[in-house]
């Protein structure tokens, strides 16, 4: 079923207010992944607020749906939402990358509530997923897998061999996603290794694949519903984002894949994000 306009504009508030969030826990003068955690932003919201079957009191609840973030470096959304989930204070949020927090650089399921895998030696999610959606079908489990992959990532040769094991035993309990945001650490995932044509490789892997405009919120919705309803191959489901979404100064810009901002950088960041949320909020 659609989501309704209300539903659109609830969404659409949640990842603004994701994407603030993330900005303030990173905060200045210290290195953090802005590009790649700012374009998985609505992916990331559509799976926990529109999609996903979970229990925040109750992490361990053997029916919940498993997310595996395969592109790890971009936690930084993931701990947002599952903050705002309840699966630890918001506060927490504040000690991002400190050390003894909780809230690593890359998830570390022995410290954070609320993860499924330990990632970001990239091109090892969808292995995972993998395994936890034939577990699942093994032991006659409802539970659905999603792995979140960056496009840079789809470089890796595990990746494919991966996907040919998905296709290969129809697990069609597990969804994946790419975050094709056309950019990597060092330039363009086109100069430095194409990866194009990438809906037309997943396919020849058997794979069932759709696309969509991964800023726009409803679309993702609406491809994650579709992708439910596919049988007897895997679905995937290819998101065109923009590297660094929200912050002007960073959209596009390889150099802050992984990069360190001034106060002045900062606060004018905040500054644009803040007029989004009260443009929105002004609108409902």
């Amino acid at each position: 079923m659609p989501i309704t306009p209300q539903q659109l504009r609830r969404l659409e508030r949640i990842a603004a207010e994701v994407r603030l969030q993330i900005v303030r826990a990173m905060g200045a003068g210290q290195f953090h992944h802005f590009g790649g955690s700012l374009s998985a932003v609505e992916i990331v919201v559509a799976l926990y607020f529109h999609k996903m079957r979970y229990r925040a009191h109750d992490p361990g609840w053997p029916e919940r749906d498993r997310f595996v973030l395969s592109k790890g470096h971009s936690v930084p959304a993931v701990y947002a939402c599952l903050a705002r989930c309840g699966f630890f204070p918001e506060a927490e949020l504040a000690t991002l990358k400190r050390l003894g927090s909780n809230l690593q650089g890359h998830p570390d399921m022995r410290k954070t509530r609320g993860l499924e895998a330990n990632t970001g030696s990239l091109g090892m999610g969808l292995s995972v997923a993998n395994g936890m959606a034939l577990a699942g079908r093994a032991r006659r489990l409802g539970y659905r897998v999603y792995v979140l992959l960056g496009d840079g990532e789809c470089q890796e040769g595990q990746v494919w061999e991966a996907a040919m094991t998905t296709a290969h035993h129809r697990i069609d309990n597990l969804t994946a996603l790419v975050d094709r945001n056309q950019l990597q650490a060092m330039g363009p995932t086109e100069e430095r290794m194409a990866v194009e044509p990438l809906a037309e490789k997943w396919r020849s892997f058997g794979w069932e694949t759709l696309e969509a405009d991964g800023h726009d919120i409803g679309a993702i919705c609406d491809a994650l519903d579709a992708a439910a309803e596919v049988k007897g191959r895997p679905p995937v489901i290819i998101a065109r984002t923009v590297k660094g979404k929200g912050v002007s100064f960073m959209e596009g810009q390889p150099g802050f894949h992984n990069a360190a901002i001034t106060e002045d950088q900062f606060c004018a960041a905040v500054a644009e994000l803040e007029a989004r949320l009260a443009a929105l909020e002004a609108g409902s």
